[in-house]
């Protein structure tokens, strides 16, 4: 049962980084030529990858490598769209503001299934079974 926990300590993470990317984006809506950020949250996207690209043949392209240069589970990229939503950045308030309560849900709903599991464990430690 301890799959479960790690990915929504994962998932906890993810949001925890998001949160403060977000923030920033908030922060610098001001800033001119700022670009806003993004999060890619790396463990999810090298296992898809690695799931979906299939080599017969060393020679061909081969899938993200787990321990390949990357070290954080974590990628920041910059949006290079060049939408001055601003006026003065490509940073869009109504977005980052969206962006931040589907990720306070997220983290909202994995914080209590963490919690429900803990409550779980600590049951059935105190009745003995």
């Amino acid at each position: 049962m301890a799959e479960p926990i790690k990915i929504l300590q994962n998932l906890l993470d993810h949001c925890v980084v998001k949160n403060k990317v977000i923030a920033k984006n908030i922060s610098n809506i001001g800033t001119e030529n700022y670009k806003r950020e993004d999060v890619v949250f790396r463990d999810v996207l090298t296992e898809n990858v690695n799931s979906l690209l299939k080599t017969s043949d060393q020679r061909h392209i081969s899938g993200l490598s787990p321990n390949s240069s990357m070290d954080s589970k974590y990628e920041l990229v910059e949006d290079d769209s060049q939408e001055m939503d601003s006026g003065i950045n490509n940073v869009n308030i109504e977005k980052e503001m969206s962006e931040l309560a589907e990720n306070s849900l997220r983290f909202k709903f994995a914080s209590n299934r963490v919690s429900d599991y803990f409550k779980t464990i600590q049951n059935v430690i105190k009745s003995g079974s």
